[in-house]
């Protein structure tokens, strides 16, 4: 009789009985009713301090002297030449501050909207849209992201040098209104997001393919597209290595006028790291603001399916 209340046979007994509305709805109460323990806060605690500690190194370095990175005596108190050290910053005429950080907020703010645009039009289209070759065709976007963007760089400057177009800040921008992995993470989201009988209620109601779209892709998209735009936004802002050699030094964008820092035979890293935790603000800026929109849309990524 004692072995009909062990463990086993209740866990046997319970698989049983039918999975009810109420008894989801107690499993679902118990998962969410389950707090955290310990080791999980550690971890976050481990991977928070290891998330700051390059803002603090760098405003650490920053708020420093030239003799600060050598110091035998280093000290891991902030010294107070953090604001004349950014001030050498703005004001140098080789890094030419304020023009800069202007050519990187608009072009990253270009490319970011052009790139959820055509993303999101493309996805709608592979994932809602069955036409002849539409498997292959995402196979072969998709497969461009193995092609690293170095191959297409001579090729890519010389085409911007016939149309006239090297040292416009224009020329960063065309190559990245599109992306091959915006096209396919918009395609993934939409596909599990909006349901084919919801498209065939507004085909039915006489909507045309555009309103569908307008009025129902655009809705559901909103979360994966403010999370595909503020990743991009990031990208285009830390990108160096296509604005470094197409645009001139006397217009650069931020990331670019930081590296003039560096050109003499003599590097002061209390004032380079002072510009790089500088070209941060924004982009910390930008997080804190559109932070609810990014665990939006990953949350409601993950409940998908």
């Amino acid at each position: 009789m004692s072995s009909l209340n062990s463990p086993a046979a209740l866990s046997i007994v319970e698989s049983s009985i039918p999975d009810t509305p109420k008894r989801r709805h107690n499993r679902t109460t118990r998962i969410k009713g389950r707090r955290a323990g310990f080791w999980v806060y550690a971890g976050l605690v481990v991977v928070l301090i290891g998330s700051l500690f390059p803002f603090y190194w760098s405003f650490l370095i920053g708020s420093g002297d030239s003799t600060t990175i050598n110091d035998p005596d280093f000290s891991w108190w902030p010294g107070g030449n953090f604001l004349a050290n950014a001030s050498t910053v703005v004001t140098d005429p080789a890094v030419n501050f304020w023009p800069a950080l202007w050519n990187s907020i608009y072009s990253s703010a270009l490319i970011a909207a052009a790139v959820v645009v055509t993303s999101t039009l493309a996805g709608w289209a592979f994932a809602k849209l069955h036409f002849r070759g539409s498997k292959p065709l995402l196979v072969f976007v998709v497969a461009t992201m193995a092609v690293p963007m170095q191959l297409g760089v001579v090729p890519l400057y010389i085409l911007f040098a016939d149309l006239g177009w090297t040292g416009q800040i224009g020329a960063i921008i065309v190559p990245a209104i599109t992306s091959a992995f915006g096209v396919f993470w918009m395609t993934q989201y939409l596909r599990q997001s909006v349901p084919d009988e919801l498209i065939e209620a507004a085909r039915v109601d006489g909507a045309s393919m555009i309103r569908t779209f307008w009025t129902i892709g655009v809705v559901a998209a909103r979360p994966a597209a403010a999370m595909l735009g503020l990743f991009t936004f990031v990208t285009a802002w830390n990108n160096f290595f296509w604005p470094f050699i197409v645009l001139d030094r006397s217009d650069p964008t931020l990331p670019v006028a930081l590296s003039l820092l560096q050109s003499n035979h003599f590097v002061d890293y209390s004032i380079v790291l002072a510009g790089v935790l500088l070209s941060t603000i924004p982009l910390l800026l930008l997080f804190v603001v559109a932070g609810k929109q990014l665990v939006s849309g990953i949350m409601q990524g993950a409940v998908k399916g």
